[in-house]
């Protein structure tokens, strides 16, 4: 007769037991497996009512792992907030620091050096040694080759900076003023020719500036050729060149030169209809908000 109430006493005691157990939020299965032997110790008499202690104490376990589990729930949360880990930010800021030396960016860089090479070699001797002037002549191809590829990489893997954009521009006009300035302080170049390309390419940037707050003049195909043919021809000037390579070169610079008057004419219209367009957007945008 007493074997019942034992057992049911068993049981009962289980139960407390498994429920105390997770009370205790034990994470995982520990606290599942914790409640089960509770409940398997106080049943001695394999009653019923220990069967039901033990069940007790397993769905008491399993309560306490679905509710304790500290690290994984945190970070899940952590990251449904949408908030950046602290350390991420400052991972990010190394990032942008850091992407001002990519290649594009030394590219232009390794050109900005250049120019003061150039006009070395290019006085080197007086000015009219043909070694030095083959030694200039590499410098400044150098020169326009980089020209031609930092601003592909920069666009074409994402690598435009606040330091390219400044840059890069400064660069190109340097190497091309230089050695305008260059031939012509030697007297192979008349001052006019240097004259009428710098004041255009100084003029059209100026007025990119000018009219940046309406939009940006993009490059045209005619400014592109121009800039291929300038190359072409200062690079032929800067060599020392005789007979008909001499001539051909004078037709290659005159081409040059009215390519540059030209485009030039052209980047001065789009920068009229750019800030004709501009004023009137804004003006209909201002009416929309009054209205």
């Amino acid at each position: 007769m007493t074997g019942v109430p034992a057992s049911a006493a068993g049981g009962s005691a289980g139960a407390r037991r498994a429920a105390a157990s997770a009370s205790t939020a034990v994470p995982g299965k520990v606290a599942g497996a914790a409640a089960a032997r509770s409940a398997e110790d106080g049943a001695p008499g394999a009653g019923p009512n220990a069967s039901s202690g033990v069940r007790h104490g397993v769905t008491a376990g399993a309560t306490a792992a679905g509710e304790a589990v500290p690290g994984e729930d945190a970070g899940l949360d952590a990251q449904d907030d949408g908030k950046a880990p602290r350390g991420a930010k400052i991972a990010a800021a190394a990032v942008n620091q850091a992407s001002v030396w990519n290649i594009a960016n030394l590219l232009t860089m390794l050109r900005l050096v250049l120019v003061p090479a150039f006009v070395a070699l290019m006085l080197a001797d007086g000015g009219y040694d043909p070694a030095w002037r083959s030694l200039a002549w590499a410098a400044f191809a150098v020169a326009m080759i980089t020209d031609l590829f930092d601003g592909h990489l920069a666009r074409t893997y994402n690598l435009v900076t606040d330091f390219g954009k400044i840059a890069d521009p400064i660069a190109d006009k340097a190497i091309m003023g230089a050695a305008l300035i260059c031939l012509s302080a030697l007297g192979d170049l008349p001052w006019w020719v240097t004259g009428i390309i710098l004041g255009r390419e100084l003029g059209i940037t100026l007025l990119r500036f000018l009219v940046i707050r309406y939009g940006v003049i993009p490059a045209s195909r005619g400014g592109k050729l121009k800039t291929l043919i300038q190359g072409v021809a200062v690079g032929m000037y800067v060599l020392a060149l005789t007979g008909w390579l001499a001539t051909l070169r004078w037709w290659v610079m005159a081409a040059a030169v009215v390519l540059t008057v030209v485009t030039g004419l052209d980047y001065v219209k789009q920068a009229i209809v750019l800030r004709r367009q501009g004023i009137a957007e804004r003006k209909a945008a201002l009416e929309e908000t009054e209205a």
